[in-house]
């Protein structure tokens, strides 16, 4: 292949959003290589059935080490794999995160650049809003972003947000003017009734730019490195072994695929390196380190007593966030969250419980967690080879503030669960059942057997004003001159809600001031 300006290293939601961009220069000539290949599986556009395609070709299907704060359970960690990237699996939630979240984000690099008022710009002009545009919304942009109304939104939704109302929490119009404490149905990423991914509208539109290529089916092994420079990136394309050479490098491969392809080239922490067989080429000790992700406790189930109508969205129609300092707060930083899901949703630890005999249209079920936990993880690399399995450590519920903020996201699903509000629809709470108070050493054994990934994993590659960040505020890789990453692993702490939106939000700031 000839030699490139901009080599782009993934072609998931944010790669897509980089190739777009970046190619709208014809001057500049850009190429993005993506392991997988084009998703053709009709299901995978029916945003009902997202929690069911996970595990097929797809799907990375990455699986954690045993968690102790999870009684030893491992989860199953879904990632998205060919164009659009994670938006192929994702619920398609599109929530930018509130304002409190990224002050943290200047605090950690001391950059206003990644400030709420900073990015709305990047956040408007990306969206095509189904309410139209106003100080908070955009309607002229790519992705469509679906406000669902009455004729959409689920009866028992309906009723479940109002119960809130009635308990005093706020009704909002969405999640993404700025505050996300209060009631309200998820904005999602559904046009004509199906999931959008990000390829679709950043990146396919654009394909027949002359100066944009698109490689699929790549395997990437690991980065050349000589003289602070990234010098060419290996990879396997149609059976044949070869070295892509580019002037400037953005890794856009995610949390995970970022870190374990910089570990396989011996970049990152020498005691990982050493234990998996890999010479050390630039020491960067937190390589990996800072993982993190939401769990949500799946869930504190209903039978209804009623028939529960089929969703017409992607089944978790609703997320109120909460504040732990009371139910009617308006503003500021988020502690907890509790989702509606329209139908019965529950962790494999109670697959084999009278969870398992309410069915479709027969249940529902309140999800709860934590929307900034406190735990760190990390990952790290097996072995040399792409082949090698990652060794995944999310470190779940390791902090008292994780355990305690769970404790209370549980107690105020079942405050809304058992609400007059919801008379209508619960028959028979089934889990944690009893519908009795329980102790702070049942709560937390109950918890450990229900929690889920919410599909959030960030801050391998966090970004930071110190030096013992891996990545500047600009997004280059410290100690590489001509290496970015741009996408969740530089988040440096996890926004209250869904990271996609903020994850694009990143691709369009970054975009903005590349000059190569």
């Amino acid at each position: 292949m000839a030699h490139t300006d901009v080599l782009i290293i993934g072609a998931g939601s944010a790669g897509s959003v980089l190739a777009n961009r970046l190619s709208a220069d014809p001057s500049r000539h850009v190429t993005v290589v993506e392991a997988g290949s084009r998703v053709t599986d009709p299901e995978m556009r029916r945003p009902e059935l997202w929690p069911f395609i996970h595990g097929r070709s797809y799907d990375w299907a990455y699986r954690t080490i045993p968690q102790p704060g999870l009684g030893g359970r491992s989860l199953e960690w879904a990632r998205g794999r060919g164009p659009g990237g994670s938006s192929l699996v994702h619920a398609m939630a599109h929530m930018r995160g509130c304002r409190a979240d990224f002050d943290r984000w200047v605090e950690a690099t001391g950059d206003e650049r990644w400030s709420w008022d900073a990015l709305l710009p990047f956040f408007k002009a990306m969206e095509s809003f189904s309410g139209g545009a106003d100080a908070v919304h955009g309607s002229d942009g790519p992705l469509p972003v679906l406000s669902p109304g009455p004729d959409l939104s689920s009866p028992l939704v309906q009723d479940y947000i109002a119960a809130w109302q009635a308990l005093g929490v706020p009704r909002i119009p969405d999640h993404n003017g700025g505050e996300m404490l209060g009631a309200t149905p998820n904005s999602l990423t559904i046009r004509d009734g199906e999931r959008v991914i990000v390829s679709d509208v950043y990146l396919d539109p654009v394909l027949d730019r002359p100066n944009l290529t698109l490689l699929t089916e790549v395997t990437v092994h690991r980065l050349q490195v000589a003289g602070g420079r990234v010098t060419g990136v290996e990879v396997t394309r149609d059976g044949r072994d070869e070295v892509l050479e580019a002037d400037e490098i953005i890794l856009a491969g995610g949390s995970i695929g970022d870190p374990l392809l910089l570990m396989r080239s011996g970049i990152g922490d020498p005691a990982d390196l050493s234990a998996a067989g890999v010479p050390v080429v630039l020491a960067s000790p937190e390589v990996g380190k800072n993982l993190h992700d939401h769990l949500l406790g799946a869930g504190n189930l209903y039978r209804s007593a009623k028939p529960v109508p089929p969703t017409k969205l992607q089944l978790s129609e609703s997320m109120t966030y909460l504040s732990r300092s009371g139910l009617s707060a308006t503003s500021g930083a988020v502690d907890m969250v509790v989702g509606c899901v329209v139908g019965p949703s529950y962790s494999e630890s109670f697959a084999e419980t009278d969870a398992a005999t309410v069915h479709p249209g027969e249940g529902y079920t309140l999800l709860f967690g934590v929307t900034n936990p406190t735990s760190r993880g990390s990952l790290r690399i097996s072995g040399p080879d792409i082949s090698h399995e990652p060794i995944i450590d999310p470190n779940y519920l390791a902090t008292e503030h994780d355990r305690a903020t769970f404790r209370a996201a549980l107690e105020h699903a079942r405050l809304v669960g058992a609400s007059a509000g919801l008379d209508a629809w619960r028959a028979a709470e089934v889990l944690p059942g009893a519908g009795s108070a329980l102790s702070e050493a049942e709560a937390d054994a109950f918890i450990a057997a229900a929690a889920i990934t919410h599909h959030h994993p960030v801050g391998t590659l966090r970004m930071g004003a110190s030096d013992d960040a891996p990545v500047t505020p600009g997004l280059r890789f410290r100690g590489l001159d001509n290496l970015f990453v741009v996408d969740a692993s530089v988040i440096p702490s996890i926004t209250a809600g869904p990271v996609h939106a903020a994850v694009l939000a990143i691709a369009e700031s970054f975009a903005s001031t590349y000059t190569h």
